[in-house]
């Protein structure tokens, strides 16, 4: 009995149960409820911005056109080192024609000094063989001339050796 008593005390110390309040009444409790939260969240999205977003999107700008900068001085070294590799390339071809044109004049130098030393040896030959000709035919000659000299005498000799008493003479 006493657990009893003990709740109905207690019930009539509570007040009297309030009617529920409408949809529309929470609904209105709950946006003036959010509106210091909605009012933080923009201040915060605010200083985000000006704070965080800012600085963040300006720096990101910067190094994208350095980043560009750097790429486009990248393409123009790149250029500026085709451009050298082809100058070098049209200098080393220049080089090279330049070095098969004197090689080609040296060896047409070479080719004529040696056809000039071989007609000279051709002409000295030639002249050599003129000359023995000119002995041989100058001893021919000679000797043909001695032997029409000598040939009355050995014409006589023999004629005597054949003939030695009919010609008159001593044997």
């Amino acid at each position: 009995m006493v657990h009893q008593l003990g709740i109905f005390l207690l019930a009539a110390a509570t007040p009297p149960a309030q009617p529920e309040p409408s949809l529309v009444d929470q609904v209105g409790q709950l946006l003036l409820g959010a509106v210091p939260t909605s009012l933080l969240f923009i201040v915060l999205v605010l200083f985000y911005q000006f704070l965080v977003q800012g600085p963040l999107t300006r720096t990101l700008r910067e190094r994208h056109a350095r980043t560009e900068g750097a790429v486009e001085e990248a393409h123009k070294a790149i250029s500026r080192a085709e451009q050298r590799a082809g100058e070098y390339a049209e200098k080393l071809r220049h080089a090279r024609i330049e070095i098969l044109r004197l090689r080609e004049q040296r060896m047409q130098q070479w080719n004529a000094e040696r056809d000039a030393a071989l007609d000279a040896a051709r002409r000295s030959a030639g002249e050599k063989v003129g000359q023995a000709k000119a002995e041989l035919d100058a001893q021919a000659a000679q000797a043909r001339h001695s032997i029409e000299a000598s040939s009355s005498e050995l014409a006589g000799r023999v004629v005597r050796a054949v003939l030695p008493m009919a010609a008159g003479g001593t044997r």
